[in-house]
Formats: structure tokens, C-alpha cells, sequence
């Protein structure tokens, strides 16, 4: 079967054109994510437009949202007919603060880092990344877990 010429496609197709591992696909399928129906013999066979339902949830994970938060989410698409343009637009447009705020935290991420990077000691009291309230300088000086110093929780 060409996945050119038809509204069906298999396990492989969905993979190839999706760029998602078949086992991954597997997953969803399993969550709630996705569905396919059998053929006689197993073969799970997937309609067209689970490719929209695949890039939503790649897309979704890589905002920082939970599988469980995109179930709920394709739950809001209609069920009596396939997606549109709008029904997409209506879901990703509650995201755009999420969005920014994941924006925010990756710069302070990256600040921070540059930071570390820079400075090439970790016990640093104004490290905020991995050494909160200087605990790894309480050990002694230097970068203490460059050396081999065990992180402490809390």
C-alpha cells in the first residue's frame, strides 16, 4: 500500500511520515493518544489524519506539556468529524503563555549556565542551578563537584 494513494496507513507509514518511532506510536495508541483499527490478521492500520494528532503531541511534549495534560487537550477536538484548521488554532492558542513562560525559564536556564560555565566553580554561593545556599562550599573550596563531591538535596 502507497501511503500516496491512500487514506490508510500502517504502522510504518505513520512512523516514516511522522517521524516518530513505531514504538512510540505503539504508546500513544495505548494512552488514548491516537487510534487505529485492525485488520484480521492484528495489523493496526491508522487513518490519514492521525499525522495532525502525532505532530500535535510531538509538539505538545516539546512546550513541556504532559501526556496526560494532551489527552485532555485532543479531547476538545470534535469526534464526529476530523480536526480543521480552527479546532488546532483553538487548542494551540491557549498555549501561548505556557509558551512564554517556558520561554522565561530556558533564558534563566541559560543565563545561569553562562554563569557557571564562566566562572568554572559550582560552590559559588550565588549558584542557583545545582548549589542553593552555597551547601557544596560547606565541603571546602573549589568546584566540588567537578572533583567528585556527591550533590546535596535539600
Amino acid at each position: 500500500m502507497s501511503a500516496g494513494s491512500s487514506d490508510i496507513l500502517t504502522i510504518a507509514e505513520v512512523a516514516r511520515r511522522s517521524g516518530v518511532a513505531a514504538s512510540a506510536l505503539r504508546f500513544y495508541e495505548q494512552r488514548g493518544l491516537i487510534r487505529s483499527e485492525r485488520t484480521g490478521s492484528g495489523h493496526r492500520r491508522f487513518p490519514r489524519a492521525v499525522l495532525r494528532r502525532v505532530a500535535f503531541i510531538v509538539f505538545a511534549q516539546r512546550i513541556g506539556l504532559s501526556l496526560e495534560e494532551i489527552a485532555e487537550e485532543l479531547k476538545k477536538l470534535p469526534h464526529n468529524r476530523v480536526p480543521e484548521r480552527a479546532d488546532w488554532g483553538r487548542l494551540s492558542s491557549r498555549w501561548s503563555a505556557r509558551v512564554d513562560e517556558r520561554i522565561a525559564e530556558l533564558q534563566r536556564l541559560k543565563e545561569g549556565l553562562t554563569g557557571c560555565i564562566g566562572c568554572g566553580c559550582l560552590s559559588l554561593q550565588t549558584c542557583r542551578l545545582v548549589n542553593r545556599d552555597d551547601r557544596a562550599g560547606r565541603a571546602g573550596p573549589g568546584p566540588r563537584y567537578w572533583i567528585g563531591d556527591r550533590r546535596q538535596s535539600g
